[in-house]
């Protein structure tokens, strides 16, 4: 058995610099573990339709379906605080862009 390696182009955070990034202000990619994507409003309608047009974006960069572990809720009731929270815990592998890595490999075989 061989092993192979993939050369993948990763920003300081170590994720693809082409991966579609949350547009809102309040929403992140978080470090690991399971590379959550935060999508933080206080009316939870909104915050989950940024988290589906994220994905949706994320996806079809990726060019398959984006591995999510988890969806994660979550309140915070501190004064000038967000109230929701919501995360989407991701494959940091898929974030990284390791897919289209692999694609672009077998392409050159």
């Amino acid at each position: 058995m061989t092993e192979q390696t993939i050369q993948l182009e990763l920003d300081d955070s170590g994720l693809s610099p082409r991966l579609p990034a949350p547009k809102h202000p309040r929403d992140q990619v978080q470090d690991v573990p399971y590379r959550p994507v935060e999508f933080r409003d206080d009316d939870l309608p909104s915050a989950l339709e940024r988290a589906s047009q994220w994905l949706r974006e994320a996806q079809e960069w990726l060019g398959e379906a984006v591995d999510v572990l988890a969806i994660h809720l979550d309140y915070d009731d501190r004064k000038g605080s967000p109230y929701y929270d919501v995360k989407l815990l991701c494959n940091e592998e898929d974030l990284a862009g390791v897919p289209i890595a692999l694609r672009a490999q077998d392409s050159e075989s």
